[in-house]
């Protein structure tokens, strides 16, 4: 009884009506949404991302605002790169993206980061120039001194001074390093004896096992003790001498 009156009612103008007012609500609200979302994704609106590398960060950031970008940042150090240079960007320059879209960059940073000084005392030149390296430290001058082992690191130098492991020094830093010649006690370095009287002389070279050459004076020396020295063969601060080798002096009484 009930299915009966149910298909007089689907043959009935009042059910026809209300399918159709239906179907056009259904269809009316599904090109509502899909226009809606069109506009509000902005389809096929986008623009290029611009080329970035290698500007200075200031310069990238103008260009970003200029188009309605937002922008992240991430840093790195780089040995002799100039900071604030833009190195990398994602997405990558020409890729079409919509406005506002957030591009991350990464440039170099503007301060180097510290590193804890590795111990370099008795290692050989090339494990030193490697772990120097590894460290992101430069090599710079190789200062030779008497030592039975030739190319083994004595001392260490920053900025003229000497070194201590762990000590935290910037990236990047140029480190001196004192190493022995091989040649051990045969040879030895040329003292300065400027202003030594003869009696300091003596001492002084046979502290460095070398020994007293001519002596000469100049002028009127009223008081030989108190005379200075103010020449000397060969001078001090020339290459390495041989254990023994005489050191002629200049006296005055100025």
């Amino acid at each position: 009884m009930i299915m009966k009156k149910f298909l007089e009612y689907l043959r009935t103008n009042t059910f026809r009506r209300n399918l159709i007012a239906a179907l056009i609500s259904v269809s009316a609200l599904i090109i509502i949404v899909f226009f809606s979302l069109r506009f509000y994704t902005r389809h096929n609106q986008t623009i290029p991302v611009p080329d970035l590398k290698g500007l200075l960060i200031d310069d990238a950031v103008r260009i970003l605002k200029a188009q309605s970008f937002d922008y992240d940042l991430d840093s790195v150090y780089q040995v002799d790169a100039q900071p604030g240079l833009v190195i990398d960007q994602d997405p990558d320059p020409q890729t079409a993206v919509k406005k506002s879209r957030t591009l991350y960059l990464t440039i170099i940073t503007r301060s180097a980061p510290e590193v804890a000084f590795p111990e370099l005392i008795e290692k050989t030149l090339i494990e030193s120039r490697a772990i120097l390296n590894s460290y992101g430290l430069k090599l710079g001058d190789t200062i030779y001194r008497a030592d039975i082992a030739r190319d083994v690191v004595l001392d260490v130098l920053f900025g003229g001074q000497p070194m201590q492991p762990g000590r935290m020094i910037p990236k990047g830093s140029t480190i001196d390093l004192v190493l022995g010649n091989g040649q051990g006690g045969n040879q030895v370095e040329v003292p300065d004896l400027t202003g030594l009287t003869l009696m300091e002389v003596r001492f002084a070279l046979q502290g460095s096992s070398l020994n007293l050459g001519n002596i000469r004076y100049q002028g009127m020396v009223t008081d030989s003790l108190s005379a200075t020295v103010f020449s000397q063969s060969p001078a001090s601060g020339q290459a390495l001498i041989a254990v023994g080798t005489p050191i002629d002096i200049y006296l005055s009484n100025n």
